[in-house]
């Protein structure tokens, strides 16, 4: 375990991921002013572009990572990971074969997995070693208003019996997202509230703020919107 980890970085923090824009020079503004507000892990994810519109936007961001030293995982894509050699790959529950996606990815790839609400699923990550495990929807999300929702009780259970990094997705906002962390939540995957945000960079500096120790002793949403303002 401690030589995987020392492959393949642990996955905590304001996991961010794009929205659908086809403007490349605009996608990059946004991502950038995330990093700038403290993202960890962006991923790359456009479920409306064709091919050569992801291969442009995904070297475009790669570049950006490099610069900020923060991994670029690609949504889906193996092919497209190993193309631009991206630093791991996300795969939902229909993106494909976890197993196989590690051996075609090989041993220093980050290999991420969504569980949705199924603790099976992600007892069946681990096993094709993966390395992080989301689960949502946690809250009521704009971006999937159809997805299932995940009790928050999960990612306590996951931090107990699985032993990787845990992502809470889903309806993230700075109001809830101290309720996915207190109940176990490694990173939270956030779209809508920070890149439709009025000032991207300071709203993920509100989101990061929540993984400072300071904030880890009382992360209500009355306690963190006081001190975000000092």
């Amino acid at each position: 375990m401690k030589a995987k980890k020392a492959r393949r970085p642990d996955i905590s923090g304001l996991y961010a991921v794009t929205p659908d824009i086809a403007d490349t020079d605009r996608l990059r503004a946004l991502v950038e002013a995330g990093l700038i507000g403290g993202a960890s892990v962006i991923q790359y994810r456009n479920k409306t572009a064709d091919h050569d519109l992801r291969i442009e936007q995904s070297r475009v961001l790669l570049d950006l990572c490099r610069k900020h030293h923060v991994p670029l995982i690609i949504n889906d894509h193996i092919e497209l990971c190993l193309a631009i050699d991206a630093d791991g790959v996300h795969l939902g529950g229909n993106d494909g074969n976890l197993a196989e996606a590690r051996q075609r990815l090989g041993s220093d790839k980050i290999l991420g997995a969504s569980c949705y609400n199924r603790f099976e699923l992600a007892l069946e990550a681990r096993a094709a070693d993966a390395d992080y495990l989301a689960f949502g929807s946690c809250f009521d999300s704009g971006t999937k208003p159809a997805a299932m929702r995940a009790p928050l009780e999960l990612l306590g259970l996951a931090r107990k019996e699985i032993g990787l990094p845990l992502v809470a997705i889903g309806g993230i906002t700075l109001d809830n997202a101290g309720q996915a962390i207190n109940a176990g939540a490694d990173a939270i995957a956030v779209i809508a509230a920070l890149f439709s945000a009025a000032n991207v960079t300071q709203t993920a500096q509100q989101f990061s703020n929540f993984f400072t120790p300071s904030k880890h002793h009382d992360l209500s949403p009355a306690n963190f919107q006081k001190s975000a303002t000092v």
